[in-house]
């Protein structure tokens, strides 16, 4: 699974690549790769594929929550998910999904995240990351 995480806070992003490495290690199949802004993340989208796109809403160059959380969406066609220490991150993640964007349907408090524990076992960051995607409709019989 290749992810583009947008965070602007340096431990986090330091965490973030301490976990992925890893899961790497362990043979787990995650690309992580990290965008501290929004003009970077819109690059990255611009030249590489992505599975998921990890968003945090509070970004240096980026205003309005919800214009962030937009722009970044209308740029492929990947999984969108909200991360963020922002109070209306439910609220934005709700309004993507009603105007059509693939986004996961529950915002996470990104102070709530494990990242310890995200480094400590790497599986668990991959389930984390497994459990933003759209899970698979059951066969009917």
């Amino acid at each position: 699974m290749k992810v583009l995480w947008v965070e602007d806070h340096q431990r986090a992003q330091e965490m973030l690549m301490v976990a992925a490495t890893k899961a790497v290690r362990k043979r787990i199949q995650l690309d992580l790769v990290i965008a501290a802004n929004l003009m970077e993340a819109e690059r990255r989208i611009r030249y590489e594929q992505f599975d998921l796109v990890v968003l945090d809403l509070r970004l240096p160059d980026s205003f309005d929550e919800s214009m962030t959380l937009t722009r970044v969406a209308s740029m492929g066609n990947f999984r969108m998910a909200v991360v963020s220490a922002s109070e209306n991150r439910d609220t934005v993640a709700q309004a993507a999904i009603a105007a059509g964007c693939d986004c996961a349907p529950n915002a996470v408090a990104k102070e709530n995240l494990p990242f310890n524990r995200f480094i400590q076992r790497p599986e668990e960051f991959y389930e984390f990351l497994q459990s933003l995607m759209p899970q698979a409709e059951p066969q009917a019989a």
